[in-house]
């Protein structure tokens, strides 16, 4: 049967839906109530919107309104809140960008999602401002301390303006986002989120996985640019009028300090972030007064969750997601005892499946339970697309479904394991070596603090097994120890013939160790040598 066209049921509607209403509502249900705590500062949720309306009505007198795009370089501090929220009060585009980015990287962001403007925290504004010169993009600062560079400030022009009334409406699947994805491979792309996708994230997680309240006080020192801080605790923080303290550069001496005089409640963060507390606890006596604590971003070794569990009193909820699936795929929410080792079970409305992961250009689904292939999402989560990269997005999204090039397991209860990333998968001896499988035996010797497994050339094995491993203070352990420590407990292809003493891991902004960055440290020409010690470059964690 054919039907004419009829905008009632074939047009986009009269729908409308706002990231930025989660801060409006908030400060309207619990205007009293704490949002941020700040170098001993706290800001209440009314006053915080009356601050973002403020600077809606200064970016609005810039020109920024509906389909504009923002760039926006801001630590943890109360003003990402009051710039992110802006921003998409006014229907704009809101592009947080990675802190740690020179401004080669920052110039090529700039360029690549065509800012009209960019908000840049003082402290980063050696690398900003030769970047938005050389992609001629206006800046303006928050943050500035008197006597810096002459440069519009946003706190004056906001102070001047007229405070926008109430949120611009958008149609729900319009952009809220354009995320950097780190970019295991090339540069990084553009993965362009919508304000529903970012709703979704929040209210099935408070609905199904997490239970969250106004009274709760949660940990924010995880990076609100990327996706996993900017949902878990930033947007899902705010929708329920919970407080927030924020970190903005993570210190596990001072995070301790800073759960415990605060009473924190909520711990959430990624897995380098969690051995960091586990060291902090041996040197202090201070235990907040957690329920819960939540990982993701990086494989969490079972051993460091369960040590976490003991030393704090709080279970930990793993889980699972990428930037293009607005993050979160999987988790072990409350509702179910957690599965250490597993990323639990799908998100409300989010199908997973598992497929062939050698199969181009269509989806061929595995069946049976516990077959090995590579983890397929779709659902609510799903982004829009790479910005300017269709190709990227079709290669991505086949079928209807995303391809994460995580290779995983789903069980006959529908959880789901994360076996280990496609790429970074060992194939030594045409046998598969998985490296989170190694890396979470290593984490269970006294003397490892952390470790990474990668795999580098060989002419005999075709790849052979590595791991860099850094040792906890105070504790000594040999690289031959290491090495029969794990050949002990795995298969005789699997244990690394090599190990790496080192004192840090290159360490990229969501706490994953940047294996690339170890396999070009190591990859020698022609063979590999034997075991090095010299630390690898300090990265900022």
């Amino acid at each position: 049967m054919t039907h004419h066209h009829d905008p009632a049921i074939d047009g986009a509607g009269h729908g409308t839906l706002s990231v930025a209403s989660i801060l409006a509502e908030t400060a309207k249900r619990h205007p009293d109530r704490p949002a941020l705590h700040f170098m001993g500062t706290t800001t209440d949720y009314r006053t915080l919107w009356d601050q973002t309306r403020a600077y809606a009505g200064a970016l609005r007198d810039r020109g920024i309104g509906p389909g504009s795009r923002v760039a926006m370089i801001v630590p943890n501090v109360p003003d990402f809140a009051r710039v992110y929220y802006a921003v998409l009060s006014l229907g704009a585009v809101v592009i947080p960008v990675h802190l740690l980015f020179k401004a080669g990287e920052i110039e090529f962001v700039l360029r690549d999602a065509e800012a009209d403007l960019v908000v840049v925290a003082a402290p980063m504004l050696g690398e900003a401002i030769p970047a938005a010169t050389a992609a001629g993009v206006p800046l303006v600062t928050v943050l500035l301390p008197p006597g810096g560079p002459d440069l519009p400030h946003l706190e004056a022009e906001a102070a001047a303006a007229t405070p926008i009334e109430r949120h611009v409406a958008v149609a729900p699947t319009a952009a809220a986002t354009i995320l950097y994805t780190s970019g295991t491979t090339g540069t990084p792309k553009g993965a362009v989120g919508s304000h529903l996708a970012h709703i979704e994230q929040v209210h099935c997680s408070l609905v199904d996985s997490f239970d969250l309240g106004p009274e709760d006080i949660v940990f924010g020192g995880l990076p609100f640019f990327h996706a996993f801080g900017q949902m878990a605790v930033l947007n899902m923080g705010v929708r329920v009028g919970a407080s927030i303290i924020l970190l903005p550069k993570f210190d596990p001496e001072e995070a301790l300090a800073l759960l415990d005089s605060y009473r924190a409640t909520v711990f959430t963060a990624v897995p380098t972030m969690y051995v960091g507390m586990l060291e902090a606890a041996e040197r202090s006596t201070a235990r907040p007064p957690l329920r819960y604590a939540v990982s993701g971003g990086a494989s969490l070794p079972v051993a460091v969750l369960e040590a976490f569990h003991r030393v704090y009193g709080a279970e930990v909820h793993e889980g699972y997601g990428l930037t293009e699936t607005s993050p979160v795929v999987s988790t072990n929410g409350m509702e179910a005892p957690i599965g250490p080792g597993t990323v639990g079970r799908p998100m409300w409305g989010v199908d997973v499946a598992i497929a062939d992961p050698e199969v181009e250009g269509r989806i061929d689904l595995l069946d049976g339970a516990d077959a090995l292939g590579e983890v397929v999402v779709r659902g609510h989560n799903l982004f829009k697309g790479y910005l300017g990269r269709p190709d990227a997005t079709e290669e991505a999204v086949v079928d209807g479904w995303f391809r994460t090039g995580d290779l995983g397991t789903l069980d006959a209860d529908g959880v789901l394991t994360i076996v280990d990333r496609k790429k970074d998968m060992i194939v030594r001896n045409g046998y598969n070596v998985y490296p989170s499988e190694l890396e979470a035996v290593l984490a269970r010797h006294e003397a490892v603090a952390l470790s990474a497994v990668f795999g580098l050339p060989d002419d005999r094995h075709g790849q052979e097994v590595h791991a860099a491993v850094v040792l906890r203070e105070g504790h000594e352990a040999s690289a031959d120890e290491l090495v029969a420590y794990v050949k002990e407990r795995v298969a005789a292809y699997k244990y690394p013939r090599v190990v790496h003493l080192v004192e840090s891991l290159p360490i990229g902004a969501s706490g994953k160790v940047l294996k690339r960055a170890l396999v070009a440290e190591y990859a020698a020409p022609g063979t590999v040598a034997g075991p090095l010690t010299e630390p690898l470059a300090a990265q900022a964690r």
